[in-house]
């Protein structure tokens, strides 16, 4: 090696060491077994806080061209892209009262996209639009999926406060048969199952969690009635409350400075500390807007991808702290000019340690107790976990009435009827708010709510006994003129909606296709989906050891990866843009390749 350790500034094995001390701290054997059936144990807490007053209507009995299930941006999208190829006789499906999937359920403090606005909020251009910052917030990117459910008549004939409860493919009919709460029943030629992968609470099974007599509620179903406020903020009747919440991740960094500020006292229950870098967000630059040329959205979306995938652009369009690791490993490869460091994959660790280890320091800028310091520094690789932005959160353990509570990986103890436990320490609390996401590595149909049945009655939780198996990540035999969206199998990237945008132009191409025969069936093929499920397969081989040293999370299946659909575990590893060109290159043959049609 080239490099030495001066002009590194670190140690790589002694990184590499502590790595993975910290990682092993926090494996368990049961992985995402951990995490209780929320459905089943606590069904309460999944109530629609923004309800008023609960929806009554008839039930509904008749046939369609498609059914849309969910209306976040994965069935929003669906749904714009299935109307533009024509598809008039549809409906949407939504347990919530609104549009918006993720951005109706979160509507906690501080709720804000950790993804560029001008590339998160799909189809700008198609509705003339700009968002106010670089980061928008919560409010307004449920502004913009309602403005989407306009623009393409999405809410004519949607059922809200309605939720699938069987879904089930009648041979005989060559129909889905889509059964609801409301004993709704709609025969639909075409089902897309748009729940996305962030729709079901998480919640961790604690020892002692059906005991506690406290407020408790997840941050996806916030209580501003308990706690006042909005997403803004101000949350007044929590100035005589002491307040726990459980986790550190996304959702915890928005909402943890608003309770440091509101509550009596808070404590911050820790597993892992976060890596949280600065946001620096900022007002749309109004120039910067008038130069922009027809495309701009999809080149921008696309440049961000390649760099996020480990691609090389000649330009940063967005210049944040997604893409700050490929400047890191351009600046790596600077330094060894020599070129004796010739592995990329050595280059672009040290990189990554070059990045973490100033995401480390930053901790420093701001909590001048080295003990606190130290527990809220991340020790692993920048991408092992879904990386944070915030200027806020940091400053926040510095309040008196803040304190961290770092369980040195083992998470909470288990939970008293007043109190949570931890290393046999009890910290008393009035609300305990739960900050733990959302189900990633579960069952697709326990996370869907739903059972699905397809030929001959057989469950898609039997047909993926042995693993998951689709063609390009949407469909499966057995599974006609069924589409399941979300992220399995598919190509990688932080920014969903380009994900669901993809899929839905393949959704809506198979369902005009299908179509244009009145009783035509498309099924995807045993031979094509095995050889997807190698192609899968062999991408994600090489990032399997950097998986299996990742700290446990739902990008790697909690430290399981390959044994469910994590980020590494289950998706195309060979970069979101020649994932994408498969599926354009798939459409531009139009011979519906690996399927059949009868």
């Amino acid at each position: 090696m080239s490099l030495d350790l001066d002009e590194l500034g670190f140690d790589p094995d002694a990184l590499r060491e502590k790595y993975r001390t910290e990682r092993d701290k926090r494996l368990r054997p049961e992985g995402i077994g951990q995490y209780i059936h929320i459905d089943d144990e606590f069904p309460t807490m999944l109530d629609d806080p923004h309800v008023t007053e609960p929806l009554a209507r008839d039930a509904i009995d008749e046939h369609l061209d498609a059914v849309v299930i969910g209306a976040g941006f994965c069935g929003l999208l669906s749904g714009a892209r299935l109307r533009q190829a024509g598809v008039e006789n549809l409906r949407m499906i939504e347990a919530a009262a609104d549009v918006g999937g993720t951005w109706y359920w979160n509507q906690y403090p501080g709720v804000q996209c950790d993804i560029e606005s001008y590339i998160y909020l799909s189809l700008l251009e198609e509705l003339d639009y700009m968002p106010r910052l670089k980061y928008a917030y919560g409010p307004e990117i449920r502004n913009h999926a309602q403005n989407i459910a306009h623009r393409f008549d999405l809410y004519d004939g949607a059922l809200f406060q309605t939720w699938v409860t069987h879904l089930a493919w009648d041979t005989d009919a060559d129909r889905w048969i889509v059964s609801t709460n409301r004993g709704d029943r709609l025969a639909a030629r075409f089902v897309v199952v748009g729940n996305g992968p962030l729709s079901k609470p998480k919640l961790p099974g604690l020892r002692g969690i059906e005991d506690f007599g406290g407020k408790m509620f997840h941050t996806s179903r916030w209580d501003y009635e308990y706690t006042g406020g909005d997403t803004a903020g101000g949350l007044s009747k929590l100035a005589d409350k002491k307040v726990g919440i459980v986790g550190t991740g996304a959702t915890a960094i928005q909402c943890i400075p608003h309770l440091g500020e509101a509550a009596e006292h808070l404590y911050v229950f820790q597993r892992t500390p976060s890596s949280v870098d600065v946001r620096n967000n900022r007002p749309t630059d109004e120039e910067w807007v008038a130069s922009l040329e027809p495309g701009w959205q999809e080149e921008r979306i696309a440049n961000f991808s390649i760099l996020t995938s480990g691609g090389m652009a000649t330009e940063d369009l967005v210049s944040d702290g997604w893409t700050d690791i490929i400047r890191k490993f351009s600046g790596m490869a600077n330094k060894n000019r020599d070129g004796a460091i010739g592995d990329m994959a050595l280059l672009a660790e040290l990189a990554d340690f070059e990045k973490m280890e100033e995401i480390r320091a930053r901790v420093d800028e701001f909590v001048n107790d080295p003990a606190i310091a130290d527990s809220l520094k991340p020790w692993y690789r920048q991408f092992c976990k879904r990386p944070c932005f915030h200027d806020d959160y940091l400053p926040t353990f510095t309040r008196d009435n803040v304190t961290l509570v770092d369980t040195d990986g083992k998470g909470v103890e288990r939970l008293t009827r007043d109190a949570v436990v931890v290393g046999g320490e009890e910290y008393e609390v009035d609300c305990l708010i739960f900050a733990t996401g959302f189900e990633v590595g579960t069952d697709y149909s326990r996370r869907a709510s739903m059972e699905i049945r397809g030929i001959g009655g057989v469950t898609l939780t039997e047909h993926w006994e042995d693993g998951i198996t689709t063609l390009h990540g949407l469909m499966t035999n057995d599974f006609p003129n069924l589409f399941l969206m979300g992220g399995m199998q598919s190509g990688v990237t932080p920014n969903f909606t380009e994900l669901y945008n993809e899929q839905s132009r393949h959704v809506a191409y198979i369902v005009r296709e299908g179509l244009e025969q009145p009783e035509q069936v498309i099924e995807a093929q045993p031979d094509a989906v095995a050889a997807w499920v190698q192609t899968v397969a062999d991408t994600a081989n090489p990032h399997s050891t950097f998986a299996r040293n990742c700290t446990p999370g739902y990008y790697n299946n909690e430290g399981q990866p390959g044994q469910g659909p994590g980020w590494f575990g289950g998706n195309f590893m060979g970069g979101a843009q020649a994932f994408f060109a498969i599926l354009r290159d798939w459409r531009e043959r139009g011979d519906l390749a690996g399927m059949e049609r009868r």
